[in-house]
C-alpha cells in the first residue's frame, strides 16, 4: 500500500475544523494564551497549537511540563528563556527563530524589552494546560 494513503487519525466526528484562536486566557504560568488547537477545541490526539503573548517587562513562572517536547517559533517581539535544571542556561528568541524545549526541563521565559514577544507553541500535550507543571521553588533564581 502507498504509505501516502495511510489513513490518518481524525477528530472523534471525523471532520477537519476551521478555527479562530479564542480570545486570549492567562494560563497557569502566567502569560496570555490564544489556544487555537487541542483537545478542548476539536479533539486533537496528541498536538496543541496556541499564540502566547508576552507583554513587556513580564516573566512567567518557572515550570515544565514533564511528558510533553514544545516547539515554539517567535512571531514578533524577542523573548528570552532560562531553562535547565537550575535555569543554568539562557537563550534570547527572535523573530524567525525556532526554539525547542524537551519534555522535563524547566524553564521561564520573560520579555524586558520595551514591545511585546508573541510566538506559536506546539507541544506534544494535546491537552491546553494539563501537563503544566509550576516550579516554584526556581521562580527567584534571576529575580
Amino acid at each position: 500500500m502507498d504509505s501516502s494513503k495511510e489513513r490518518i487519525d481524525q477528530t472523534e466526528d471525523g471532520m477537519c475544523r476551521l478555527l479562530r484562536a479564542r480570545t486570549p486566557n492567562t494560563g497557569k504560568q502566567g502569560l496570555q494564551y490564544a489556544v487555537g488547537i487541542s483537545a478542548e477545541t476539536v479533539g486533537a490526539k496528541g498536538i496543541n497549537l496556541q499564540i502566547v503573548s508576552i507583554p513587556p517587562g513580564v516573566k512567567a513562572k518557572t515550570h515544565m511540563h514533564s511528558e510533553h517536547e514544545t516547539a515554539i517559533y517567535a512571531l514578533s517581539g524577542v523573548s528570552q528563556v532560562w531553562f535547565g535544571p537550575r535555569l543554568e542556561h539562557h537563550q534570547v528568541v527572535s523573530p524567525g527563530d525556532f526554539f525547542y524545549i524537551p519534555a522535563g526541563v524547566p524553564h521561564q521565559p520573560y520579555n524586558d524589552s520595551a514591545e511585546p514577544a508573541v510566538v506559536l507553541i506546539a507541544r506534544t500535550d494535546p491537552n491546553e494546560q494539563e501537563s503544566v507543571v509550576l516550579l516554584p521553588e526556581l521562580d527567584t533564581v534571576h529575580p
